[in-house]
């Protein structure tokens, strides 16, 4: 079925998270929204003490490298996100397209621009793929490395110990999170008291370390490192992953919870535990090995690894079930072709499951850790997408605070140019490390980021032809009646024909009268609508209009998260004078078969050709009744 976007033209409608009390939902984002960023203790510090950096494990070092990992925290995830980017909500729901959306009808008037803002969104989001392969690995193999710590033997075991948990990991994914969800928030709410406990142990006894909660230690120790700044700081950078999580899950839980969870557990924990490394530091510079690890007593190693492999992939979890969301966002957005997407939880419709994308990520988080084999050599390829998205969300939020909400110009651009500066320096930090691995993301962003853009190219050219080619859809119906046709025998049926276009006539109308003679007694031109908004309320969705004795427009509109259901939109149009009995009535679906001819380059219309012919079942994805549906198709040249 073709999918057309909409406007935002409809009144606010807010699609807020269940009322579960802020208890349950803080405890539920402290397991889903936290998991990243909460395993950054496991390698983050290492990374900063390595030959790369150039810096040595000495007293005055730590510390500063300390403080600037805290403050880090503190300007980018507590100010920028959990103060400001949690407010830019789209009808209650976050994550970077609906922040693009957002941004692109706040410019509305201007073309120009809100094409160039689309475009950078759909980047963004192409970058979030990119960090769905690294985090899994790099989180994964940094639990499994305590092995190491525990006894020297297991080195050969962690790569392949590894490898067999992210299989089971992508393996179980079809039966659904719900199960594993319940023990979620109380194994990360574990993780963060015994983050918190064995750091303050290692503070009590080298309290010197607290110098780095203030932030002049940070700007003496990063000044001092030269042109190797950037080195450092795309170490840093590791402590912040995980940071776009708190605005892409806050449809799941609501923004209070989310702060509530950070500013009461999640950020005390974390700088307790790195407070608690760099005492470690201070007192033994050999533990730089693993000063993770090196927190726990020997016979406590084993029961630490176990707890961090279940931290590492429930982490994993947060980022593929992002994944999932962000590709059924793209699909209802015309970026991507469609795909079968099946719910695998039916109290909570954001639990879904995308088999191709699944073994797609999974494909790639095996390359990833064959290819680079050690949590340190992932550190270097971990961080150019993350910082990259955060530089696209300032970018993005300067629209929405200064057009969208109207805020006075100095205060717009002063907190933009603030978060400008801070995050090109995290890229610049992380840009360094292209060579060493950073290019890994990259291309698998740019890979998606031409194949959704052929994509909608693709689908506008082929609409554009459509309409050239098609015939004015109020004309041919008036037709009918002037030469008779109302009057002959119809069948007494209602044939539903879904277009992208419902100015014209739908091609398997025509099909049915120029080779059946078939004119059925009700007669629905359906089109399916997306609109830059999460969610329509159901009294919305629906516009009715009667065109003849047996004729009507039905346009449907959704929002980008909704589960688009037809059948379930039919039955709510019989108060507004359409009745339908589902067992009387046949879907008609156009089917086009595409020849590329000369229009985009080559190379993008048999890209646009391959990628039409493997799109899954518009009879699925729109829930049509199997033993209802006919297909008829055409040849179409773009």
């Amino acid at each position: 079925m073709p999918m057309t976007t909409a406007p935002d033209s409809s009144t606010d409608a807010t699609h807020s998270p269940a009322r579960h009390g802020l208890a349950a939902l803080t405890l539920g984002a402290i397991g889903v929204v936290y998991g990243d960023i909460g395993t950054s203790p496991l390698y983050t510090v290492k990374e900063v003490f390595t030959p790369a950096t150039g810096v040595a494990v000495a007293p005055d070092a730590v510390i500063g490298s300390i403080s600037a990992i805290v403050w880090a925290l503190m300007l980018v995830v507590t100010l920028k996100y959990v103060i400001l980017i949690l407010r830019a909500d789209n009808r209650g729901e976050g994550g970077g397209l609906a922040l693009t959306a957002l941004a692109t009808q706040a410019v509305r008037n201007r073309p120009g621009l809100r094409r160039f803002l689309l475009l950078m969104g759909v980047f963004g989001a192409t970058l979030f793929y990119g960090d769905s392969v690294i985090t899994p690995a790099v989180s994964v193999m940094g639990a499994i490395e305590g092995l190491e710590i525990a006894s020297p033997q297991f080195t050969s075991y962690v790569l392949p110990l590894s490898l067999v948990v992210l299989v089971l990991l992508f393996v179980v994914q079809k039966h659904g999170t719900h199960v594993v969800g319940r023990i979620f928030g109380p194994v990360i709410l574990l993780w963060f008291g015994v983050l918190a406990v064995t750091g303050s142990l290692q503070i009590a006894q080298q309290p010197a370390i607290l110098g780095a909660l203030n932030p002049l230690r940070a700007l003496e120790f990063l000044a001092g490192r030269g042109w190797q700044v950037f080195a450092v700081v795309g170490a840093i950078v590791l402590a912040l992953t995980g940071a776009e999580a708190l605005y892409a899950d806050m449809g799941h839980f609501g923004a209070r919870p989310i702060r509530v969870a950070w500013t009461g557990i999640v950020f005390p924990a974390l700088v307790l535990n790195y407070l608690g490394q760099g005492a470690l530091l201070i007192g033994d510079p050999g533990a730089i090995d693993n000063p993770f690890y090196r927190l726990f007593p020997a016979p406590l190693v084993l029961p630490a690894v176990v707890l961090a492999a279940a931290a590492a992939v429930i982490a994993s979890q947060a980022v593929i079930s992002g994944a999932y969301s962000m590709t059924k966002q793209a699909i209802q957005l015309g970026f991507l072709p469609r795909m079968p997407v099946r719910n695998t939880s039916a109290a909570e419709a954001g639990q879904i499951y995308i088999a191709s994308v699944n073994w797609a990520l999974l494909a790639g988080v095996v390359g990833a850790v064959l290819l680079f084999r050690s949590s340190s050599a992932l550190a270097g390829a971990y961080g150019i997408a993350v910082t990259l998205t955060m530089l696209i969300t300032t970018v993005l939020t300067f629209f929405v605070i200064r057009h969208g909400w109207r805020l006075p110009a100095p205060v717009a651009w002063g907190a933009t140019a603030f978060f400008l500066v801070l995050d090109t320096l995290l890229v610049a930090g992380c840009a360094i490390k292209i060579v060493d691995g950073g290019w890994f993301p990259l291309a698998l962003g740019g890979l998606l980021f031409v194949l959704m853009s052929t994509w909608a190219r693709g689908r506008k050219a082929l609409q554009v032809h459509l309409a050239d080619e098609g015939l004015p859809l109020l004309p041919f119906v008036e037709s009918l009646h002037s030469f008779g046709d109302a009057e002959r025998p119809r069948a007494a049926r209602t044939a539903i024909y879904p277009v992208a276009n419902p100015e014209l006539v739908p091609p398997a109308l025509l099909h049915n009268l120029k080779h059946y003679q078939v004119l059925h007694e009700r007669n629905v031109v359906l089109t399916v609508t997306f609109c830059e908004r999460p969610y329509v309320p159901e009294a919305e969705r629906p516009h009715l209009e009667a065109l003849a004795p047996g004729f009507w427009r039905l346009t449907l509109t959704y929002g980008f998260m909704d589960q688009v259901d037809v059948p379930a939109a039919l039955a709510s149009c019989s108060a507004k004078g359409l009745q339908t009995e589902p067992a009387e009535t046949s879907y008609f679906l156009s089917r086009e078969t595409l020849v590329p001819r000369a229009g985009m380059v080559h190379w993008r219309e048999s890209l646009f050709a391959t990628m039409s012919r493997n799109a899954s079942s518009a009879a699925d994805y729109f829930r049509l009744p199997g033993n209802a549906v006919v297909e008829l198709g055409t040849k179409v040249q773009l």
